[in-house]
């Protein structure tokens, strides 16, 4: 009797070992450089991980990539670049982007054609609901919104229109479609809006023309409303955005939940919000400070 007890108890020790997926646990991390906030990035999702059977066997900087090394089960990238030079290297391992815009997740899947199905992302950019419920509460009562689109963001023009239009917004935009044509269509745009709204668009928002933007604004008195905290400290009103440190949570959560199942690519499921007081009082604004606005956000089920 007591042999049979304990030939049972081993076979559902062996079926519960049989039901465990089989999920690999080596991850190799390819950052786009070294240091700043890829680097970061990597040592938040090795501490996600602790005490899983998923472990970080690699982090290498985009340019010191000459292969992926060893045989990782999932290989996930940090910044464009570095989601670029791994499938110019990767066979068929699975791979998870992170801390990219959508539009550069596109642009370069279409330059690879790689199968939809073992590659993934975890945008950067904001749900346009989220985003609108953000510059309400940043801003109650004003309520003409203005964007700039390019060739490569104008396909998302509808949706802002529709979610601004649902927060009660009305959304006004320009379309750019070469450098000499930004100032004139930002000026045009500002004399018809409250703000503006800056989405992720490395055609439009780029380093060497970003204070130009900002100091026409400026002149019009109307606030910037941006994407990320070096955007704010340059001289915009406030941003919507997701750290680093956010984006780690999820990219764990997501391995943990899925392992190398890939989910359909998605937007960041956390947020954080960024206020320059400075240009508050510069355009003779009283806004909200960030705690209230998260409050109102988190109790907004369209803004979680």
């Amino acid at each position: 009797m007591r042999t049979m007890l304990q030939l049972c108890r081993l076979a559902l020790t062996l079926l519960l070992i049989l039901a465990v997926p089989a999920w690999g646990s080596s991850i190799a991390v390819v950052i786009s450089e070294q240091g700043g906030m890829y680097t970061e990035f990597s040592g938040l999702l090795e501490k996600g991980l602790a005490g899983t059977n998923w472990t970080v066997s690699s982090t290498i900087p985009a340019e010191n990539l000459a292969r992926i090394p060893g045989q990782p089960d999932l290989i996930v990238t940090v910044g464009s670049d570095a989601l670029r030079k791994a499938l110019g290297k990767a066979d068929s391992t699975p791979v998870l982007a992170t801390l990219l815009p959508k539009q550069n997740y596109e642009k370069i899947m279409a330059e690879f054609r790689r199968h939809p199905g073992r590659v993934t992302a975890i945008y950067l950019d904001q749900p346009a609901a989220r985003q609108a419920a953000f510059v309400n509460f940043l801003l109650p009562g004003q309520k003409r919104a203005g964007m700039l689109f390019s060739s490569e963001t104008k396909n998302t023009a509808s949706q802002y229109r529709l979610a601004f239009g649902n927060a009660g917004i009305k959304l006004d935009g320009e379309d750019i479609d070469s450098d000499n044509m930004l100032l004139p269509a930002l000026n045009a745009l500002l004399g018809r809006v409250n703000y503006l709204v800056a989405i992720p668009d490395s055609t439009i928002y780029r380093r060497d023309n970003i204070k130009a933007i900002l100091i026409t604004a400026f002149r019009y008195q109307r606030p910037v409303i941006a994407y990320s905290p070096s955007f704010v400290n340059a001289g915009a009103l406030a941003a919507l955005h997701t750290t680093p440190a956010q984006i780690a949570r999820q990219t764990a959560d997501a391995i943990i939940n899925h392992g190398t199942s890939l989910q359909a690519p998605t937007g960041p499921n956390q947020f954080a919000i960024a206020i320059n007081s400075n240009v508050a009082q510069s355009l003779n604004l009283n806004v909200p400070d960030e705690a209230t606005i998260r409050r109102a956000m988190l109790g907004d089920k369209e803004a979680r």
